[in-house]
């Protein structure tokens, strides 16, 4: 395969991110050469306080969204365009329609059936702005300590959270819109965050660990497209690589789960998964490993570094050539479908 078919390959297997309403040159490189996804996220800070900040609010309006989806699909027509929209938690949509759900509001619905009801009109919101991706709905059933997942999960009863999150996938599934359930294989302890923090482990048994399987196995069963892995090490199913690079843990998802959907790994730049390597060495592992696709920030020129990287990967032989044609195909094909 030549290098520029190679190149197109390896920029579709991935997902920047970028807290902007604008398109960085970089990223209008990227759509021109073969990427088909674009994650409009949020600040670090807004992260953190799970609320889009004033200035997002008094000046971000649904013009601006769809402004910056529209130039976007200019450069590619079958985009993925995707956000931060958690059933409670970070909801990058945040006063731009009527979306956001309160805990309270939360225990008071009704059945699933209502809430999937509910899941479709925000999904026709998000629609209307050119918005066809949801990183969402977060599957992890916290036990235990968890700065990241902190005021971004509602139950600790994986029943609870199956019924209530398969209504979610169903309801903006139907409506057109992509469910990315998140992170595989749950994180129900974790002390230290895995955004910020090398050292950052998930702890538990295997017995734990497999009980939390429970609204994963509903959320395939219900035909999620995407299942996000995520970005820590899981002691008790691979003590050396962070989940999003571990053959073992994918290897779960894919036969013992049968996910045959898009896997994606959490943010490559989490300081728990890049650990002491280069985001671009951790790309190629994550490929290795068994994702399909690729989430990472729009910082400097680290796309055209990284998608560079899985190029050479493939003429050294370190990555083969088939896998990243497979994986590439998967997001294009999905691309296509929700567009």
């Amino acid at each position: 395969m030549e290098n520029s078919e190679l190149l197109k390959c390896a920029n579709a297997v991935l997902l920047p991110a970028f807290a902007d309403t604008s398109l960085s040159d970089e990223v209008k490189s990227f759509l021109s050469n073969g990427g088909c996804s674009i994650l409009l996220g949020e600040s670090r800070e807004e992260y953190l306080a799970r609320d889009m900040s004033n200035d997002r609010k008094n000046s971000e309006t649904a013009s601006t969204i769809r402004s910056l989806t529209d130039e976007a699909r200019s450069f590619q027509k079958d985009l993925i365009v995707a956000i931060d929209q958690e059933i409670y938690g970070i909801q990058r949509l945040q006063n731009l329609g009527p979306i956001a759900v309160t805990l309270n509001e939360l225990k008071h619905v009704v059945t699933p059936d209502d809430f999937q009801l509910v899941s479709r009109g925000h999904a026709r919101i998000a629609l209307s702005l050119g918005i066809n991706c949801f990183l969402a709905p977060i599957l992890d059933v916290v036990t235990g300590e968890n700065p990241w997942l902190s005021n971004r999960t509602w139950s600790t009863d994986p029943i609870e959270i199956s019924n209530l999150t398969s209504a979610f996938i169903r309801g903006i599934q139907q409506e057109g819109v992509i469910s990315s359930a998140k992170h595989f294989p749950g994180f129900s302890n974790i002390e230290l965050d895995p955004a910020i923090d090398k050292h950052a482990v998930m702890d538990g048994s295997l017995e734990s660990i497999k009980e939390g399987y429970l609204p994963f196995k509903s959320a395939i069963k219900n035909n999620v497209e995407i299942i996000m892995v995520g970005p820590a090490i899981v002691k008790a199913l691979d003590i050396f690589n962070p989940a999003s690079i571990s053959p073992t843990v994918i290897s779960i998802l894919r036969n013992d789960l049968n996910f045959n959907g898009i896997i994606l790994s959490d943010d490559l730049d989490a300081k728990a998964t890049l650990q002491d390597s280069t985001i671009e060495q951790v790309a190629v592992r994550a490929l290795n490993a068994g994702c399909d696709f690729l989430l990472l920030a729009d910082i400097d020129d680290q796309i055209s570094r990284v998608s560079n990287a899985i190029v050479e990967a493939v003429k050294s032989g370190d990555l083969n050539q088939d896998t990243l044609i497979a994986s590439a195909g998967k997001v294009k094909a999905l691309a296509e479908k929700y567009s």
